[in-house]
């Protein structure tokens, strides 16, 4: 699989991802999520895929497990490479995730949300109603992720080791909320450097912004290619 960061497109029209995409003269994995998709529909995969680029469709599906299993069999049909639901689902839904992806002939890597990167633990504890500390709560996904037979989850770099220490180098680890040093915070609580990730066991980076809203977004994302690069 393509282990390129992963661009997350934060787009609202297909005109501003295409405007985004012309200067780029190679092949991004690069992700679409809720926002761009629901606002543009299956178009908006197509029109990526026909340039060249690898797909992660970032919906986190989460329902009761029939409605979800339905939902992946008829997302199954798009030229995507990865997609991922919310582990929160239970192993039932995930289940039923994976045989309708299956069932509708798609070889996408299907993984989980474990905790958003957005979500402390003090917001866990108290909202959530989730006792204990986050680190549990994510170990505690990834193996129900895993035994549902998903490929990996989506977890914060500061999670990649422990998850990489108890289920192993194959499975995924999808980092998001990836910044450089000179990068604003924005929304995440839980981020990382592209370096860190790596050497911390995330065997794919998200970033958004520190690209998307760059002055030269190219130069950019050549930047933390490297940096993800060397920190192996």
């Amino acid at each position: 699989m393509n282990t390129n960061p992963i661009i997350a497109l934060d787009f609202k029209n297909m005109e501003d991802v295409l405007a985004f995409l012309q200067p780029f003269d190679e092949q991004l994995f690069v992700k679409i999520g809720m926002e761009l998709y629901l606002q543009n529909g299956p178009a908006i995969v197509k029109e990526v895929r026909d340039l060249g680029h690898d797909i992660f469709l970032d919906l986190k599906l989460h329902d009761i497990p029939n409605t979800v299993g339905q939902a992946m069999k008829g997302l199954s049909r798009l030229d995507i490479q990865m997609i991922n639901v919310h582990a929160a689902g239970g192993s039932k839904m995930m289940e039923a995730a994976l045989a309708g992806l299956k069932e509708g002939g798609s070889s996408a890597a299907l993984i989980a949300v474990t905790q958003l990167t957005s979500t402390s633990e003090n917001l866990m504890n108290k909202e959530q109603g989730i006792p204990g500390s986050i680190n549990d709560s994510i170990l505690n996904y990834a193996h129900v992720t895993q035994n549902a037979g998903l490929a990996g989850i989506v977890c914060s770099a500061n999670e990649s080791a422990m998850i990489r220490d108890a289920l192993g180098e194959d499975f995924l680890k999808v980092t998001p909320g990836i910044r450089t040093m000179d990068d604003a915070k924005g929304d995440q609580v839980r981020i990382a450097t592209p370096e860190f990730a790596r050497q911390n066991g995330s065997t794919h980076i998200v970033v958004g912004r520190s690209i998307t809203q760059d002055a030269d977004p190219v130069a950019k994302y050549h930047s933390i290619k490297k940096a993800w690069e060397l920190g192996c």
